[in-house]
């Protein structure tokens, strides 16, 4: 009982020392977001597009190159992205948004491509069947089939995204990351607290509206298939 006490009084400690912070949790959480929600946007308006391209059938052979080097793509460390950003574009929120923009990108392609991929033949050949043309199939047959697909890897970058934007802070973009950071700067846990909590918060509240999203937009036959 003593122990939970003495628990219990460490976190109202930290809460109300986190607290004093609100104002800058605020502000640097709505510059992060605000970042987040540009680079997926941008993300999504030329992942989708280049997934579905890459799908078809006339680029089978040039796609798996593309995907394999999409793949290798991921598994570039986020910083050395920002990194890279800032030596060609300098510093602040421009090279901020776009290293999270290609953080972004990747997820997104490669589910769109595989999402479209696996819609089965069958129902493609229905559909040629019946007489619709490619356009009709990929509008009325692929996309939605692929819909969860597609949603899973804008869940997965979005999440990845927020966690990655306090990186932002170390070419000048801002965010939370001013907080992290400059509290590790500081031997401060407190400060480094009230960046790293907002930004789980923050991961977890993006991954739960896009499923929000998710669970509107697709099929329930397709969700229960996949």
């Amino acid at each position: 009982m003593l122990a939970l006490v003495s628990t219990g009084a460490l976190a109202d400690n930290w809460l109300s020392s986190i607290a004093q912070y609100r104002n800058d949790i605020v502000y640097q959480s709505i510059q992060q977001m605000t970042m987040v929600a540009i680079a997926g946007v941008l993300a999504m308006i030329v992942a989708v597009p280049a997934g579905i391209y890459l799908s078809r059938p006339s680029q089978r052979h040039g796609a798996v190159v593309v995907m394999q080097t999409l793949n290798v793509g991921q598994a570039v460390p986020k910083l050395a992205l920002l990194a890279l950003a800032m030596s060609l574009m300098g510093i602040g929120s421009v090279p901020a948004i776009f290293g999270l923009w290609v953080a972004t990108l990747l997820p997104i392609a490669l589910n769109t491509y595989e999402g479209l991929r696996a819609v089965p033949r069958t129902l493609i050949e229905a559909a040629t069947g019946m007489g619709m043309t490619p356009r009709q199939i990929l509008w009325r047959v692929e996309l939605p089939n692929a819909l969860y697909v597609i949603f899973a890897g804008v869940r997965t970058a979005l999440a990845i995204t927020v966690g990655t934007a306090p990186l932002a802070f170390l070419i000048g973009g801002g965010g939370l990351g001013e907080l992290i950071f400059t509290g590790i700067d500081l031997n401060d846990f407190t400060m480094l607290l009230a960046g790293a909590i907002p930004t789980a918060l923050l991961a977890i509240f993006t991954d739960a509206v896009i499923g929000q999203m998710q669970r509107r937009l697709v099929s329930p036959g397709v969700t229960f298939r996949n």
